[in-house]
């Protein structure tokens, strides 16, 4: 289930890229399997989410043996990253800085290691389908690596621009899944075996491997209105001042 889109990242044959907080790998993936030429780098937190986005790549091996990408994986700190200024031409860090109590320094070690002209793609989630999940639960956010705080869109750019960074664009994404996580809430997040619950996701995983048309245009429709995540795009201005 990605998130970010690659086509608004801009990614290029030969790009090295950064997934923050890329968890079971996600897109980290992807991007492995997008380009010929790519440089995939992980960092997570967490030694076992690390561990399995690294099986991910060993269960399924690149069937192109003359391909020269690459993937790596780190466990790491977003807010002290081990990796020299200007390193990646793309990063991306989605549904992570609402996790972080200083998110604002994870933003200026980004800014730190992404190169000029580079681009950063982030997520976190939409404003008031967070608000509604934090109001029907506490378990939601109240837990040890939760979410810490519900971001305004305008808080999120404010705070990468901040660093210099160039706003491009933003858009939403998942607007089927916030129904699921709005009944999640509402029947008790640990409740697994909850009917609704049961369907719902049973109906998403469908959606997520088959992607037919009419849920393709129910997407459509549906991520504006209610898009459970905002996605936006920044570039970083070149040495000579350009963006």
């Amino acid at each position: 289930m990605r998130t970010v889109d690659f086509a608004k990242l801009n990614l290029q044959e030969g790009d090295r890229v950064l997934d923050l907080g890329c968890g079971e790998g996600r897109h980290m993936h992807a991007v492995y399997f997008a380009k010929d030429e790519i440089q995939a780098v992980g960092v997570d937190l967490l030694l076992e989410d690390v561990q399995k986005a690294r099986k991910g790549f060993l269960d399924f091996p690149d069937l192109d043996p003359s391909s020269p990408r690459s993937f790596g994986f780190s466990v790491g700190n977003a807010l002290k990253l081990p990796f020299a200024d200007n390193t990646f031409d793309k990063i991306i860090c989605s549904e992570v800085l609402e996790h972080i109590p200083d998110y604002l320094g994870a933003v200026k070690e980004i800014n730190r290691v992404l190169k000029p002209g580079g681009r950063f793609g982030v997520s976190v989630p939409r404003y008031w389908p967070e608000r509604i999940c934090w109001a029907l639960s506490e378990d939601y956010h109240n837990t040890p690596g939760g979410h810490v705080r519900i971001f305004s869109e305008g808080q999120l750019r404010g705070a990468v621009e901040a660093q210099g960074l160039s706003f491009l664009q933003r858009h939403w994404a998942h607007g089927l899944h916030s129904p699921y996580w709005w009944i999640r809430c509402a029947v008790g997040v640990r409740d697994d075996e909850n009917f609704f619950v049961r369907t719902y996701h049973r109906f998403l995983a469908w959606d997520i491997v088959k992607r037919p048309w009419l849920t393709r245009m129910l997407e459509k429709i549906a991520d504006p209105l209610m898009g459970k995540s905002v996605v936006m795009y920044f570039s970083k201005a070149t040495q000579s001042g350009g963006a």
